[in-house]
């Protein structure tokens, strides 16, 4: 696979969080008439397989492949277990800070006695970081101890979801065990990714980055193959009614089941061999894959910077924005995140280049 086409994950990962983005700019300033609506309903649907899944996956296509590119095409860095964990561990305690950042606003609020709200499910929120980071160490424990064994990639990824259906939730009284199992096995409203179903995707995704190291060639033919494209055309369509009110309303979304998962499979199939295909045709130079690339690979820090901005701006302007001004702030805040990780990305660079 030639490196342009190598770099369908990362800018797949770019396209979900501008996905993100938008999503979040509608739950929080839009005006609830924008969000029951219409288009609040294809925004929402537009921040869910496109974005929180399909990162995932591809977050998970580069655990499996075991190796991080770098932007200079000579660099390639192998990813131990050893150094997947800490970078685990790193995420995880990035959720909690970035839980602690976004709302400082609403803690201000609430510690001013303006809103009375209970600040813990604000400060133990389980976000995507916090799913992120277990994934980070969860799947190079499995590859290590069942020998990058594709199957099992896939059969823990199908039982994930399996157990998110089946298994019963937590009804005690343990203050100390419902706010644990919000990241795992949750319906509270702040368990935004638990552990069941979220973790699928990326296992999902693992099962192919281990695909590519083994077969490249073939990945190569099956983002060409039309047949692979219908046979994921068909159920997207058969369930798109279902999978389009599933992705629009947030609690459902957050806690589906298996069968949501099954088509939010098939609609990242055809997402992913639909990019794939795009970028045969574009020139590795075009300036908008070169940037949805370059966000994919700073994704985390775009993710945590766009979300201190519109978290503490959320409380100022909660539900108070009509719909004409919402394109406004999507522009906005992306140019901004924007250039605020490349300043960002330039003094690490000048970091690394000077480290005494």
């Amino acid at each position: 696979m030639s490196s342009h086409r190598f770099v369908l994950p990362d800018v797949l990962k770019g396209f979900a969080v501008l996905m993100m983005i938008q999503v979040h700019i509608t739950e929080l300033f839009a005006v609830p008439s924008f969000y029951a609506g219409l288009a609040g309903k294809i925004s929402l649907f537009l921040g869910g397989v496109p974005a929180a899944p399909l990162f995932m996956a591809a977050m998970g296509f580069f655990i499996g492949y075991g190796r991080i590119k770098h932007n200079r095409p000579d660099e390639t860095e192998i990813v131990t277990v050893g150094r997947s964990v800490l970078r685990g561990i790193k995420l995880i305690i990035l959720g909690f800070l970035l839980n602690i950042g976004l709302n400082l606003h609403l803690f201000y609020k609430i510690y001013t006695g303006t809103f009375e709200l209970d600040p813990l499910p604000y400060l133990f929120g389980a976000d995507i970081l916090f799913m992120a980071g277990i994934a980070v160490i969860a799947i190079p424990l499995v590859m290590k101890a069942f020998r990058n064994s594709v199957i099992i990639l896939v059969v823990i990824a199908l039982l994930i979801t399996v157990l998110s259906d089946v298994l019963p939730l937590y009804k005690g009284n343990s203050a100390f065990f419902k706010y644990l199992m919000v990241y795992i096995h949750s319906n509270e409203w702040w368990s935004y990714f638990p552990v069941l179903p979220w973790l699928a995707y990326p296992f999902l995704g693992a099962s192919i980055g281990r695909l590519h190291v083994e077969y490249p060639d073939a990945l190569q033919k099956t983002g060409k193959n039309a047949l692979v494209f219908l046979a994921a055309l068909v159920p997207f369509l058969i369930f798109a009614r279902d999978g389009f009110n599933i992705s629009s309303y947030l609690p459902a979304y957050y806690h589906h089941g298996i069968v949501f998962f099954f088509w939010a499979v098939a609609f990242m199939v055809i997402i992913t061999i639909g990019v794939y295909n795009l970028l045969s045709y574009i020139t590795p130079n075009n300036i908008v894959v070169k940037y949805l690339a370059w966000t994919g690979k700073n994704v985390t820090a775009f993710y945590i910077i766009q979300w201190l901005i519109i978290g503490n701006i959320a409380t100022a302007i909660y539900k108070s924005q009509e719909p004409a001004t919402l394109l406004i702030w999507f522009i906005g805040i992306t140019a901004v995140v924007s250039g605020l990780v490349w300043v960002w990305e330039l003094r690490k660079g000048k970091q690394r280049n000077n480290p005494g």
